[in-house]
């Protein structure tokens, strides 16, 4: 089973997220990004990506090679703006969402604090689906590494390898 990790980041929380899990599975890195970056620095940072989650932006993506075909799970990791997955997912489901609606799938979000939940419950709506073969939400895992992170991210590995 082959499987790919899609995810964006900003400030390289869902990057070092994705990495760590890539590495201890052999999963396919696919990052995703917008062709216009937001902003990611000070109080326009939460302004413009706050604004956008809400309004359910679909961002025009830069390119990047994914084929459907060869995965048969994706696992998507994204920050959490406004109780919302980043806009940049979203984009990334409506370009590929009738090529990837036969697959497993399981979610990682990183966030500063709350609306992981949520975020993650919209994820499912934009899928289609029910529920995530796992789940995992980390507290700032790359700038405020914690034993607690790291226990949560090895039980989700262990859920997808089962």
């Amino acid at each position: 089973m082959k499987t790919a990790v899609v995810y964006y980041s900003m400030s390289g929380n869902s990057e070092f997220t994705a990495k760590k899990i890539s590495d201890k599975i052999g999963a396919d890195l696919i990052k995703i990004r917008p062709e216009k970056a937001y902003p990611d620095k000070g109080i326009r940072k939460f302004i413009w990506g706050g604004k956008s989650a809400v309004i359910g932006d679909t961002p025009k993506l830069l390119p990047y090679e994914f084929d459907a075909d060869k995965y048969d799970e994706i696992i998507f990791g994204f920050p959490v703006w406004a109780s919302s997955p980043a806009p940049p997912i979203k984009s990334f489901i409506k370009e590929n969402l009738s090529k990837i609606s036969d697959k497993s799938f399981s979610v990682f979000a990183c966030c500063m604090g709350g609306g992981a939940k949520k975020a993650i419950d919209k994820l499912k709506n934009y899928l289609f689906i029910s529920d995530f073969k796992a789940e995992l939400t980390l507290i700032d895992p790359k700038d405020k590494p914690s034993k607690e992170n790291d226990k949560k991210t090895d039980e989700f590995i262990s859920k997808i390898l089962n």
